[in-house]
């Protein structure tokens, strides 16, 4: 249908009005004020409050006006936030410009953004007053009593001790009023932002004391007599590659800062470095019990790998990731039976590029210097960008701004990357001595932002060693700035930072290009991208002998019984279990009943361990671990069934690749992190478009729920040049559970289409549904999902009656028990298929079923990258 008939412009013209002359409509009527808003990918959404009445706004102005006192501070540190890096950003996503055709970025590898935000005037306010700020916007706080602050506690602030938490956050009923009168927009807005009275006293107590002088170093000394910044020019010559190893070859400490469920890859990473000769000392974040426990049980079997004993929260631009690296670096030295030369950090998205060997050969050149990144650019820039002239401070795993503070005088400030390569010597030197140039660069670091990028740069360039250091931390990190900087960490860092992006086999020619001497690149995901690690391990260690096994299959734990059902959701337990009856269930199906009758399996609990698989690059499903009865432990494959169909690529439409919907949208990736799409009723879904480059489209996008209910309709810009197109509808939840249709349109005749399942749940707070929550899956409210209501394009859109589909609809919003189940496991089964089923062991009652360990696919299957043996005969494992 061409946009010019007259039956497509009646549609229009239907449309146009339901929507109150939203998108072309409105685009074409210049003098009428569009109840639209543009959305970042150019299309448009309708504007809230477009259809209130005049009494309805004055009321909701009062409403407003009421509650600006305290929603003002946290709305303006939010959106002030974002007025710097998202602003530009935002304006680039409203022209769709293809974010791969972004160059490299050619800054070093520090990952701090631009100043988020200018500071707008200073403000006083009482501590009564403070108090009552904080009170409003934290409902939980009942601050009534004046509390008297020991003098021990503020003594306390000002120590050297731990900062951040090991434990996480504390909430408490105490109460607090400042001893001060707290000035400043930055700290009241994290005053009132904070969620535990903890938190909250300390930030308070901080700016007082900052607001006394009392907190921050005014000079220092500086030892080094240079002028100008250390840039050691040390070359790696191809031709040193081979040569004979040194007389008295050094030994290295790799310090692995680990956290996830990544197990798999960990391996691989210590697989690929691992020598006899070095050590290597794990920390795992507080929060990945399941890592801990796997890397806990690896340290076990090697004398020279071990766990700290001790665990930490740290978070992105936190100072407790310093706290972590100076307290590990002790542990270090105290351990006479490891004597270390070099100490090397490493997260598991690293990968060495060039062997131990040569790491070696080099290092034992070097012995005496230093290996740090600096920043690159002018200083006063670095020290605005990086937020070192702000005052930070870390509590409820947040780093909060607090206001300005001055830079000490008598020192050159400096940073960079926060992956490094530093001698015994110097670690020492920062952890051991009195020096006030450490002590009290550790007192200023302490409220610093992303501290580890510039603590131990700033340390030694001002130290009697300054040298030693080489402009060159020895790797090499994929940035690209343009996907990497988008604030996506605000939500834990009053602050815009950036983050790498992961390596893909496109990018392996960076690798190839360099000139200064590199050993590891960060940063790599296998589930993201498994085939550039197999790149780089055929260049370290030759091709792998045909016919191994595991070689492209990858699997990652999302669940394990050991973390209790604490670690899951409401929607992941309905599926989880779901899954497992389904499987069983197949059992039993009547062409397995042919081939043995006594394959009948009953679930014995909750599922035991769940996985995700992966084989050549590709998403294949969850691997389900369930112990059953008769005694055996049976795993399942789900593998999930295609719901994508392309109807129309004629003229400008056929540049649609595919169309998605789940949650858990990475932007810098471009990936779903919820791999398997698992969405309940209370999620909010993306709809994501990937395009191919070509003429210029507008595209419009419908939601209908499983009532024909049209949820929404939006239309979308794409450039010539846009790769990706995004938006997530603000739909009233609940959503309707059953089968959902997005629609992609062209003048509204249609393009593609996907489904998605909106899971009917069979928990609720991690309990069985009871009667009390019927109204989870009654849809929302007034079965309306937006403001404005679309049901005018149920004509156009050829939707059948709404009329019985809505009354099965409630009556299955009652279903409770069995009922509900059969709902739940009916609605997974249309989009999940059991791809196998092995058992752990051989099973008397079942023994047409395969050996888990004989199959391909299954967790339990060899996986020869991962796999950790004994050390062979020349001290490797690989």
């Amino acid at each position: 249908m061409s946009a010019s008939s007259p039956s497509s412009r009646a549609l229009l013209r239907a449309r146009a009005q339901e929507c109150g002359g939203c998108g072309r409509a409105a685009r074409e009527s210049a003098g009428r004020t569009a109840d639209c808003e543009e959305l970042r990918g150019g299309g448009w959404r309708p504007a809230p409050g477009s259809s209130s009445s005049a009494a309805d706004t004055s009321t909701l102005a009062a409403a407003a006006l009421a509650l600006l006192l305290v929603q003002g501070l946290v709305v303006w540190s939010f959106s002030a936030l974002e007025e710097g890096e998202e602003a530009d950003m935002n304006a680039q996503q409203r022209k769709n410009r293809s974010p791969d055709k972004a160059e490299h970025s050619k800054d070093p590898g520090n990952s701090a953004g631009r100043r988020a935000w200018k500071s707008r005037g200073k403000a006083g306010r009482s501590g009564s007053e403070v108090a009552r700020v904080a009170r409003e916007a934290n409902p939980r706080s009942k601050l009534s009593t004046r509390l008297h602050v020991p003098q021990e506690t503020w003594r306390n602030l000002t120590r050297d001790g731990d900062t951040g938490s090991v434990e996480g956050p504390h909430p408490t009923d105490r109460v607090f009023i400042p001893k001060c009168d707290i000035k400043g927009k930055d700290a009241l807005s994290a005053l009132s932002r904070a969620t535990t009275q903890k938190c909250q006293q300390e930030i308070a107590d901080i700016v007082c004391l900052h607001q006394l002088g009392q907190i921050m170093p005014k000079s220092l000394p500086r030892y080094c007599q240079t002028t100008g910044k250390m840039t050691s020019g040390l070359q790696w010559e191809e031709s040193d590659v081979g040569a004979p190893p040194p007389e008295n070859p050094l030994r290295i400490v790799y310090m692995l800062v680990v956290h996830g469920r990544a197990v798999r890859q960990l391996k691989r990473l210590i697989k690929a470095i691992y020598h006899k000769d070095h050590f290597y000392y794990i920390h795992v974040d507080q929060r990945s019990n399941y890592l801990h426990n796997e890397a806990v049980q690896l340290a076990q079997h090697y004398t020279n790998i071990r766990v700290t004993p001790w665990r930490m929260i740290t978070i992105w631009g936190g100072a407790s990731l310093l706290t972590m690296y100076l307290r590990s670096m002790q542990d270090l030295l105290e351990m006479s039976d490891w004597p270390w030369d070099f100490f090397i950090n490493l997260s598991a998205t690293d990968y060495p590029t060039r062997t131990n060997e040569e790491l070696v050969l080099f290092l034992s050149k070097y012995r005496d210097k230093n290996f740090l990144k600096s920043h690159g650019r002018d200083n006063a820039r670095f020290i605005k960008k990086q937020g070192l002239d702000r005052l930070f401070h870390e509590c409820d795993s947040h780093m909060w701004r607090l206001g300005e503070r001055q830079i000490p005088e008598g020192i050159v400030v400096d940073g960079g990357s926060d992956w490094f390569a530093l001698t015994n010597k110097f670690v020492k030197y920062v952890t051991s001595t009195n020096d006030v140039l450490v002590s009290e660069l550790r007192r200023f670091y302490k409220y610093t932002l992303l501290p580890a990028e510039s603590f131990f740069h700033t340390v030694l360039e001002n130290s009697h060693d300054c040298n030693t250091l080489v402009d060159n931390n020895l790797r090499v990190t994929n940035w690209n700035r343009k996907l990497g900087c988008r604030c996506q960490y605000k939500h834990i860092v009053d602050w815009c930072g950036c983050s790498p992006n992961d390596f893909k086999p496109q990018d392996v020619v960076r690798l190839q290009q360099l000139s200064r001497p590199t050993f590891f690149a960060r940063k790599f995901e296998s589930s993201v991208n498994q085939e550039v690690l197999d790149i780089l391990d055929a260049h370290l260690f030759g091709e792998p002998v045909p016919g191994t096994p595991g070689l492209k299959g990858y699997w990652e734990n999302v669940y394990h019984s050991l973390e209790g059902q604490r670690a899951l959701s409401d929607v992941t337990m309905t599926a989880y279990t779901s899954f497992t009856r389904l499987a069983l269930r197949e059992l039993q199906s009547p062409e397995q009943l042919n081939k043995k009758r006594s394959c009948s399996f009953a679930s014995d609990g909750f599922p035991f361990a769940v996985e995700v698989y992966f084989y050549d690059d590709h998403f294949q499903g969850y691997l389900v671990t369930q112990k059953v009865h008769p005694s055996s432990t049976l795993e399942f494959w789900m593998m999930p069934r295609g719901s994508f169909r392309i109807v129309d690529q004629t003229g400008a439409a056929n540049r649609i690749q595919s169309l998605e919907v789940g949650t858990e949208w990475d932007p810098k990736e471009r990936i779903f992190r919820n791999f398997g799409g698992l969405i309940g009723p209370m999620d909010e879904p993306v709809a994501v478009q990937k395009w191919t480059h070509g003429v210029n489209v507008t595209v419009t996008v419908v939601w209908i729920d499983p009532t024909y209910i049209i949820a929404a309709s939006y239309d979308i810009s794409v450039d010539s040049e846009a790769d990706f197109t995004q938006y997530k509808p603000p739909l009233s939840r609940p959503l309707r559970p059953g089968v959902w249709k997005v629609r992609l349109l062209h003048f509204w005749e249609l393009l593609a289409e996907v489904k998605f399942l909106v899971i009917p749940l069979t928990y609720r707070n991690k309990e069985p549904l009871q009667g009390g929550d019927r109204w989870l899956h009654a849809g929302p409210s007034r079965g309306q999902y937006m403001e404005q209501n679309f049901q005018a394009l149920s004509g156009i859109l050829s939707l059948p009656p709404r009329v019985e589909v809505e009354q099965e609809a409630n009556r299955r919003s009652e279903l409770l028990g069995k009922d509900l189940e059969k709902w739940t496991d009916d609605g997974l089964s249309s989009f999940w298929s059991v791809g196998g089923v092995c058992t752990k062991t051989a099973s008397s009652f079942c023994p047409s079923l395969p050996i888990c360990s004989d199959t391909h696919w299954s967790s339990m299957s060899p996986d020869s990258k991962s796999d950790m043996g004994p050390v062979g005969h020349d001290g490797r494992l690989r």
